[in-house]
């Protein structure tokens, strides 16, 4: 596990500049820094970037970081450049909680826990707490903003509990490995899972085991998401006839304050597909 070490940083500015890995962190991040004087925060990657599996790190990149003060990550293997990071920038571990139970496929850890609401809500008191610790300053901005942030998603998991748990069909083929916590969250299965690694077609054998698992389920239905091609789900659809629908995994989008609740929006996006495609 990463940890922190330290205590505040660099201020040439005058600001402690956090920087955030990837979308899902930054929205995190930005919800329990709020508009707290003094701090910003700014997102590593393009807002198109997604996960982050085989993610490179640019010039630019490089140059971001070495004006950073605090560098918050989700961890769990998500950020494989970690090496590459500058010694003397503090790393903040979303993922650092005894709460969160690790989920594997085979040996590999899944990283997406932010999926789960109850993981993302684990996420903001890890980031909270590690703040706190290495900016003393704002302490009370971070808890009063993290605390009204986890009222919100604590909400924002009642609503999706009461609109889910007593769908009728339980059974989703995913695209690519980022919703068993989601999976789990919500009591739903997945059957199967179009693309093991986002962005690598499928086998032709993997493809004949896929169809043959969708043409056994009582609801034929597929989920593809935003940021990749469908076009693998697509040549599933036409041998079953199954029903093409789209989760997002909440990897993607603009780091503007506007979408400071884009989290509950795709959220709540997500369960309106789900009950439509599973009732």
């Amino acid at each position: 596990m990463l940890t922190v070490s330290g205590c505040g940083g660099k201020v040439d500015d005058g600001k402690l500049k956090i920087v955030t890995s990837f979308y899902p962190i930054y929205l995190e991040t930005i919800n329990i820094v709020g508009d707290t004087e003094g701090v910003e925060v700014i997102n590593l990657t393009k807002p198109q970037t997604g996960c982050l599996h085989d993610y490179q790190l640019t010039t630019e990149d490089m140059k971001t970081l070495e004006t950073a003060d605090i560098f918050v990550v989700n961890g769990l293997g998500m950020e494989n450049f970690l090496d590459k990071v500058t010694k003397n920038l503090k790393i903040v571990n979303a993922s650092y909680s005894e709460e969160i139970y690790v989920l594997k496929n085979g040996e590999k850890i899944n990283p997406h826990v932010w999926l789960s609401i109850t993981y993302a809500m684990q996420q903001v008191l890890a980031i909270q707490r590690q703040l706190c610790e290495l900016d003393p300053a704002h302490a009370e901005n971070y808890k009063k903003n993290a605390l009204n942030y986890l009222n919100e998603l604590s909400a924002l998991r009642d609503e999706m509990h009461f609109a889910l748990d007593n769908l009728p069909n339980k059974d989703i083929v995913t695209f690519h490995e980022a919703f068993p916590y989601f999976a789990a969250e919500f009591k739903l299965n997945i059957a199967a899972v179009i693309e093991r690694e986002p962005g690598t077609e499928p086998t032709p054998q993997e493809l004949t085991d896929t169809i043959k698992i969708v043409n056994e389920l009582p609801v034929k239905v597929l989920f593809t998401e935003p940021q990749y091609s469908p076009k693998a789900a697509e040549t599933i659809a036409r041998e079953t006839g199954a029903k093409i629908f789209t989760l997002d995994p909440i990897t993607t989008g603009e780091t503007k304050l506007e979408n400071i609740n884009d989290y509950q929006n795709k959220m709540r996006q997500n369960m309106k597909t789900l009950i439509e495609a599973l009732q």
